[in-house]
């Protein structure tokens, strides 16, 4: 008997992404749960015009947010998207068949990302694996930055096909993001009690780079490839940056 599967998303001003996230989680799942944070644009009217089920809740972090999603839908299997993701065709595909055979354990994908126009095949974006089909009955998102799911102990079945992430259509956005995040990620390093001396951030800078332009062959996306490596490592320089100058202030 095929299982059927609900597509839960959330959103906070998504216009530009929702309509194109909904229209393929549409292909695959037996119902779309939209969990909106406010939107003041018109993202809301667009998942209803789409007959999309819409709900909203005041933003409480990814984890909790993407829990509460989860919690609205009729059916136990989650596919769980964010609203700048759509499924390749052939990923499509592949979820119909392991639902039509009966959806058990958990499914993992690739995902591909678009950054600025161009699909990044290399650097630490790609391939990277992504858990996405669940039994929320037995998974939950934890985390407060880069949330993940706890899969309890699942069988994960790798399936083909990308899931095609959107990420920044400018250079402008990805900076903005980087600057937000590498606040959250130092706030928490530093709660853990965690610090880092001159040498070793420069090192990790370095090695940041390196790792993704040269080992993880970032150079074959050409510039696109090189933006991602740089804003990786300068990225990775704000937030041990950020670390130390909130352990200099709890001295002070």
């Amino acid at each position: 008997m095929q299982v059927q599967l609900s597509a839960v998303i959330i959103t906070f001003n998504e216009e530009k992404n929702i309509e194109r996230c909904i229209l393929s989680a549409q292909k695959v799942a037996d119902e779309v749960i939209v969990l909106d944070s406010f939107s003041t644009d018109k993202t809301v009217e667009i998942c209803q015009d789409l007959k999309a089920k819409v709900y909203q809740h005041k933003w409480l972090g990814y984890s909790e947010q993407k829990n509460l999603a989860n919690g609205y839908a009729s059916n136990e299997y989650i596919l769980s998207l964010d609203a700048d993701e759509a499924l390749s065709s052939e990923l499509e595909s592949e979820i119909l068949k392991v639902k039509a055979n009966g959806l058990r354990g958990v499914y993992r994908f690739n995902r591909l990302t678009n950054y600025c126009g161009n699909w990044v095949r290399h650097t630490s974006w790609y391939p990277d694996a992504k858990i996405r089909i669940f039994s929320k009955k037995v998974c939950y998102w934890r985390g407060n930055i880069h949330e993940e799911l706890s899969i309890q102990d699942q069988q994960i079945t790798h399936i083909k096909g990308d899931l095609l992430h959107y990420s920044f259509y400018t250079r402008k956005q990805h900076l903005l993001q980087i600057e937000k995040f590498s606040s959250l990620a130092a706030a928490d390093l530093h709660r853990q009690g965690r610090s880092i001396g001159m040498v070793n951030l420069y090192l990790k800078v370095f090695a940041r780079f390196v790792k993704n332009y040269l080992l993880k062959l970032g150079f074959l996306d050409g510039v696109a490839g090189f933006d991602v490596s740089r804003y990786s490592a300068y990225a990775t320089y704000l937030r041990y940056t950020k670390l130390r100058e909130l352990n200099k202030n709890k001295l002070t």
